[in-house]
């Protein structure tokens, strides 16, 4: 019996569960970084506390592709909805230990060891959880709206992002500053353990992909590695492709916080009111973006958008940074907003259909995490730039560099025939 279209928003909303808890855990990172270093990572210098807290941030993205390495293949051996249950229950378990860890204060150099050992088992769990999810959105798709679906693997981060950002707001307006240092920036951190068991009873409803119940035959581990090897090149393009989506992404919303209170002297309300409106820009604009990708061809959106971000990024920045105000944040923002949400709508639908069928969630995992590990650290990134040039708007050439490989690397991909080499018949092109 086919599907019908209430039971494709349905199994749309179980496969994107798991990547709300991701986003959701990452961007109270961003919100609450201050109160994190503070109770985690004290230190006479505000500057080195709140670098150590963005080294711990990006040790999760170190993890992503070891993750990518020992999760994908397994999906890509095992099914999807099996994978997708299992990057939860990895994701939930480095969420509780940061919910839970008590400060440096109480129990001394063990709670920044167990903080960053929860930031390695998120970042171990979200190599794959991307490439999980939208692999099965890919496979689950109509046929023509393949972009549509896919982008909705984005667009469930944006809820996560308002979600957040409205916890924060609210707890920055109703709490003392002391209390929120001490133990206020916790809460929402409990929210998201109360919500895990929710999230994994939704995702043991999902079904197997069409597509992958349908394979006779499926890939060895050795025989996943062999592949990504022989089609190294779209790995290495892929990786210079996501770069521009996560730096973009991350410094949009995740860095934003930090950026708009130290940088720009903004209040804490004005910086999560301006981070809330670009997740709704986010929102509006990806499954747009997926859709006209659908109708125009993936090519043209993802160089037109990576050359919109090498013209404006920086001077966008240094307008804002010139005479701040929250105005002018919330001006730029959604403009690099729009720029983002059309790329990431064409682009994480393009990397599906570029790896080869039977090695999918591992090279789409691989490449996104390897570029992640990069785009991740634009929170410590940044700041370095920012304090070693005295240019407030430096972030804006990370962004411009992120462009540059998102546009060298589309060329060069869409230069050769789509697919790749698959691991049963060696030099063979297979469509995405």
């Amino acid at each position: 019996m086919a599907d019908t279209g209430s039971d494709k928003v349905k199994t749309v909303l179980r496969v994107v569960s798991g990547n709300f808890l991701e986003m959701y855990d990452f961007f109270l990172f961003g919100i609450f970084a201050r109160e994190i270093s503070e109770t985690f990572f004290p230190s006479d210098d505000p500057y080195a506390s709140l670098m150590a807290t963005f080294l711990s941030f990006a040790a999760g993205f170190a993890m992503r592709p070891i993750g990518a390495l020992v999760l994908g293949p397994y999906i890509d051996r095992i099914g999807r909805r099996q994978g997708l249950l299992v990057t939860l229950a990895i994701m939930a378990c480095g969420t509780i230990l940061i919910a839970f860890v008590p400060g440096y204060a109480t129990i001394g150099v063990i709670a920044p060891v167990l903080v960053v050992l929860g930031r390695l088992l998120q970042g171990f769990s979200a190599g794959v959880e991307l490439g999980g999810v939208s692999v099965y959105l890919s496979e689950m798709a109509t046929p023509g709206n393949k972009g549509f679906y896919v982008s909705w693997q984005s667009a469930s981060q944006q809820v996560a992002v308002v979600f957040a950002a409205l916890l924060g707001f609210a707890i920055a307006n109703l709490m003392a500053p002391e209390a929120i240092s001490e133990w206020g920036w916790r809460i929402p951190f409990f929210i998201g353990c109360a919500i895990v068991p929710f999230l994994y009873m939704i995702r043991r409803s999902l079904q197997e992909t069409k597509e992958f119940a349908a394979r006779k035959v499926h890939p060895t581990t050795s025989q996943i590695f062999a592949t990504l090897a022989a089609d190294w090149y779209l790995v290495l393009g892929g990786v210079a492709m996501v770069i521009m989506t996560t730096v973009s992404f991350y410094l949009i919303t995740i860095y934003t916080p930090t950026f708009g209170r130290r940088v720009l002297n903004l209040t804490e309300s004005q910086v999560l009111l301006a981070t809330m409106a670009i997740a709704v820009s986010n929102f509006i604009w990806l499954p747009i973006s997926g859709a006209v990708s659908d109708r125009i061809g993936r090519k043209p959106i993802l160089v037109g958008f990576t050359v919109l971000a090498l013209l404006t990024a920086y001077p966008a920045l240094a307008w804002l940074v010139r005479e701040p105000s929250f105005g002018k944040m919330l001006a730029v923002e959604l403009w690099l907003s729009l720029i983002y949400a059309w790329y990431n709508g064409a682009m994480v639908v393009a990397l599906t259909e570029l790896i080869p069928a039977s090695v999918r969630t591992s090279g789409f995992s691989l490449a996104y995490s390897l570029a992640t590990t990069l785009g991740g650290s634009s929170l410590l990134i940044s700041t370095w730039l920012i304090q070693h040039t005295g240019d407030k708007a430096a972030p804006g050439y990370w962004m411009s560099f992120a462009a540059l490989c998102g546009l060298i690397a589309t060329l060069a991909l869409y230069r050769r025939p789509a697919g790749g080499v698959q691991y049963a018949a060696p030099g063979n092109a297979i469509g995405g």
